[in-house]
């Protein structure tokens, strides 16, 4: 007898079910990404309006980033001992005060205390939304699915790219980009409250009816076969509460399997520095090389349009040619185009050309790797494990901004610091690709072997 996760995986497709969730985390993520791309474009109107030198303007992303590093880690903790539903929605509440907070901060100091705030809040997003959408997607459309989740990074980048670019005229301009935020991301939280908890995570969690219940609905609203199905029993182990539930993820992930989360965590390390350091410091980098601010921010805008159509291509790709040949193909090619773009900067256009090229390829490789790294963790490790290779990437992203401006720029020049992180990614894919398995059309659980792995008892509690 199939088991009730292997029923939920097999499911059809269908845009008013399972295209409801993404839809819906989707646009959750849209907004994380629309918060981040924002800090390169606060850092030159900030460090304008207080007068900030170029290593105060760096802590105005580093703050943003530290945060959402804290965020992923608490927030995947919260959604695997208390449920991805819960989770899902509190994440764009903390976000949504932060930030209009945040539009009123009095002093750059107080800013970046709401800034890290904020981005505790929006940190969690990102993990909790991939381990929610995978767990209700069918594992034949799960790679396009995940892949078409970073589908929403680039819009809410552009979003931010073209709100801040058109508030320019205005006073204060930075204000009103952080509380145009505001009110969408509060409509969304409401939506939120109505999306179902995840059938496979409340099965791993000894929640037997709920599960039923969940699936029931599902097969029905898909037109699915309708079929006998068991939910194994669980062992719910001794509650930990606070910080100690996260160490205790932190040590279970790592037990679990140490060569595959040290993969996960370079990979998201490299990768995301590289991409971390392109957006938050773009626009400064063209108004250093000569362009307008306007310019510099259409063009920066420019460059994460582009990555719309690194997505659609990591859609095509990702079932057709796996997981690990986009990841290694796309992440070298994508840390190679920067440092190219540093080499011709005195070319105009074909820095320009070049930065398109970038920020199509890197939207390539990201969504890839986030469907790459969501599938190599069982259930109950899924989004802790995700969030702490997440918050890594976040930890060592929040603090280049600072060293970036304040140390590699003016000692190594563009080409030479681009160059460094090329050489990171690199490292990273032959690590990938001599030690990780391949996900494609594998049952989730069931990704790192033939059989299932372990269940890892879990405190059914944290606060």
């Amino acid at each position: 007898m199939r088991t009730g996760d292997q029923v939920v995986q097999d499911l059809p497709w269908k845009w008013g079910v399972q295209g409801k969730i993404f839809i819906i985390g989707g646009l959750g993520y849209m907004f994380d990404a629309w918060d981040v791309a924002l800090n390169g474009f606060l850092t030159p109107l900030l460090g304008q309006e207080f007068g900030l030198t170029t290593g105060e303007r760096g802590l105005v992303a580093t703050a943003n980033l530290v945060g959402m590093a804290v965020g992923a880690v608490a927030w995947g903790t919260v959604a695997d001992r208390l449920g991805r539903k819960k989770a899902f929605s509190l994440t764009l509440l903390a976000f949504a005060l932060f930030s209009v907070l945040g539009a009123l901060s009095p002093s750059y100091w107080v800013f970046l205390v709401l800034r890290f705030l904020a981005g505790v809040g929006l940190g969690g997003c990102i993990p909790v939304d991939y381990a929610l959408v995978s767990e209700f997607s069918p594992r034949k459309q799960r790679g396009r699915v995940l892949a078409g989740m970073d589908g929403w990074w680039p819009i809410g980048a552009t979003l931010a790219g073209v709100a801040s670019t058109l508030l320019l005229p205005l006073p204060g301009s930075w204000r009103w980009a952080l509380a145009l935020m505001v009110l969408p991301a509060l409509l969304l939280f409401w939506v939120r409250r109505g999306i179902p908890e995840s059938p496979i995570y409340l099965a791993r969690s000894g929640r037997e009816s709920e599960a039923r219940a969940v699936i029931d609905d599902m097969v029905a609203r898909t037109g699915g076969v309708v079929e006998p199905y068991e939910i194994k029993a669980v062992e719910v182990g001794r509650r930990l509460r606070g910080p100690a539930a996260a160490l205790d993820q932190l040590r279970r992930i790592w037990a679990f399997n140490p060569v595959l989360t040290g993969m996960a965590w370079l990979l998201f390390v490299s990768v995301m520095t590289t991409y971390y350091a392109a957006v938050t410091w773009m626009p400064s980098i063209l108004r250093t090389q000569g362009f307008g601010e306007y310019a510099a921010f259409a063009t920066a805008t420019l460059m994460n349009a582009f990555g719309i159509l690194g997505v659609a291509a990591a859609v095509l790709l990702v079932e057709r040619v796996g997981r690990k040949w986009v990841i290694g193909v796309a992440g070298p090619l994508a840390a190679i185009s920067l440092t190219v773009f540093a080499m011709v900067l005195g070319a105009p256009a074909a820095a320009v050309t070049m930065l398109a090229v970038f920020g199509a390829v890197v939207l390539v490789v990201i969504p890839v790797m986030y469907a790459y790294v969501s599938e190599l963790y069982p259930t109950e490790l899924r989004a802790s494990g995700f969030g702490w290779a997440s918050s890594a990437s976040r930890v060592v992203s929040g603090f280049i901004p600072l060293v970036f401006g304040g140390v590699l720029w003016p000692l190594l020049g563009l080409p030479l610091t681009f160059a460094a992180l090329a050489v990171l990614v690199v490292v990273a894919v032959i690590w990938m690709a001599v030690s990780g398995p391949e996900t494609a059309g594998r049952e989730l659980d069931r990704v790192t072997g033939d059989e299932a792995v372990p269940t890892v008892a879990q405190p059914s509690t944290v606060a």
